[in-house]
């Protein structure tokens, strides 16, 4: 966005001009404060910042209806803004569900249309921080990076805190001691990587606030995106926060189950191998029971940003954005990990507060983490780059809009495939060792997904809609896959 640009008049009043005059003076300030300063008429542009966390999924928001969780500062981010409760990732074409998310994120693509498994953004696919850099902005990173280190620095001109990598590993340090380095100007990073002693969480939100602390000697508004490792395994909140839920008060969901009913193509992954099968409600309730730990911890460092905001007095001129990158099984459907296409692994957590926007607000369009780009861009008053394939949710905030799509599409890997439709019904397609499976949820009845109905006569007509919705959101985001062919169109 341009700088605000400021405008002199000099107009003397005699008291015999007619009073007209002074009315068409008036009108003409209004006109030029609002041509200058699109965005509700502010000194200068709105500032942006972007909490992403990691492995968290979409219920896990005791606002958003888990009693069983505290997040008193996500809570207060969510009185104070709009949530998307049915927002989700698309999936990805490898294990690590983050990279894509990542990239899907900072360059409004959509899964197919990033770089192979998404990776590497190429510098074709314009991201979010580096189109604001043109605007105008100082764009500043702090925390995860799980994209190629050229993309990184074309995006930002300043960070700190900075981990190129997908998690913690215990044997390196673990979130106890998180691996960092420093922001590198030359964009090369070839430094290595050093160890803190503070809490994961801790290191990012003390930067973040550093960095909030130094903007009342700014001019520039800034886009600060701060990557959180957390609540990604390693799971070893910090004792105070363990001890916030004791597993004997953990109460399972619906859809534990100790093992998965079939191969679904990937009970062999990392996340997968972290407990044996069968798993026991003992373990199920330990594993929540840390999971909730280190997203209270989470919470925490949140509220301290939040509260820097407020000191700061930038409150009143910031966009704030949260969002998880992908869920997590933890225990669901016998699984760990995220690589599938459950609502618990698919769905984020997805909040956008100003205090321009409406408060305390939710709004069940169905919605992709890509989203986040031109809803950003269109709230700024700017339009997205032409790279840009996702839709804004700011007309959805505004209430300008109330439809919105009809279905939304996943994808894991090569093997499993899915379509979740507005009206809450689910498919998911499986093929894996020449076996196919399909699964059909009415969500309406069955948010856990535990009866699947693919089988059931009485809903062949609604799986076959659903199947031929499915094909077409494949065609539609240019999906390799072809259901037509033997065995999908995968080389054997």
């Amino acid at each position: 966005m341009p700088r605000p640009t400021t405008v002199y008049l000099l107009y003397h009043h005699s008291p015999m001009q007619p009073r007209k005059n002074q009315f068409f003076v008036l009108l003409m300030l209004l006109g030029l404060s609002g041509f200058f300063h699109p965005v509700f008429g502010q000194k200068k542009p709105a500032n942006v910042l972007v909490l992403y966390s990691d492995d968290q999924r979409y219920n896990t928001l005791h606002a958003l209806g888990n009693d069983a969780i505290q997040t008193p500062n996500l809570d207060r981010l969510v009185k104070r803004g709009v949530a998307f409760t049915r927002a989700q990732t698309m999936g990805g074409l490898q294990g690590a569900l983050c990279v894509p998310s990542r990239a899907m994120l900072h360059t409004g693509r959509y899964l197919h249309d990033l770089q192979k498994t998404g990776e590497v953004i190429p510098p074709e696919h314009t991201t979010l921080p580096e189109y604001l850099r043109t605007k105008g902005y100082q764009t500043y990173a702090i925390g995860k990076w799980h994209n190629d280190k050229a993309a990184f620095a074309r995006s930002y001109e300043g960070g700190a805190a900075l981990f190129f990598g997908g998690m913690h590993l215990p044997e390196k340090g673990g979130q106890e001691h998180p691996q960092y380095v420093d922001f590198d100007p030359s964009g090369q990073f070839k430094a290595a990587n050093r160890n803190a002693d503070t809490y994961s969480s801790e290191l990012y939100a003390n930067e973040a606030i550093r960095f909030l602390d130094r903007q009342n000697r700014e001019t520039k508004p800034f886009y600060c995106y701060v990557a959180f490792t957390s609540p990604h395994d390693p799971r070893t909140p910090p004792e105070a926060f363990r001890k916030m839920y004791p597993k004997s008060q953990i109460k399972l969901p619906p859809n534990f189950l100790p093992q998965h009913p079939f191969d679904n193509g990937e009970l062999a992954v990392r996340d997968e191998k972290l407990l044996p099968r069968p798993l026991t409600e003992e373990q199920a309730k330990e594993e929540l029971a840390l999971y909730y730990g280190m997203i209270s911890e989470l919470d925490a460092q949140i509220g301290r940003i939040l509260d820097a905001l407020d000191k700061n007095k930038l409150t009143e001129n910031t966009l704030i954005v949260f969002a998880g990158d992908n869920g997590l099984a933890v225990g669901s459907h016998g699984l760990l990990g995220k690589q599938n296409l459950y609502e618990h692994s698919m769905r984020v957590p997805l909040v956008i507060s100003h205090p321009a926007l409406p408060q305390n607000k939710r709004i069940d369009v169905l919605a992709y983490l890509a989203d986040v780009f031109p809803t950003v861009t269109d709230f700024l008053g700017l339009s997205a780059p032409p790279t840009v394939e996702s839709q804004s949710l700011y007309p959805y905030i505004k209430g300008t809009k109330k439809q919105g799509r009809e279905s939304v599409y996943y994808a894991y890997r090569d093997f499993q495939r899915a379509v979740r439709t507005a009206d809450n019904w689910k498919l998911i397609k499986y093929r894996v060792n020449q076996q196919e499976t399909t699964q059909l949820f009415d969500l309406n009845q069955d948010p856990y997904e535990t009866r699947n109905l693919a089988d059931n006569p009485a809903y062949s007509q609604k799986k076959q809609q659903l199947e031929a919705r499915l094909i077409s959101e494949m065609k539609t985001y240019h999906d390799f896959l072809d259901f037509s062919k033997p065995n999908w169109g995968r080389n054997l």
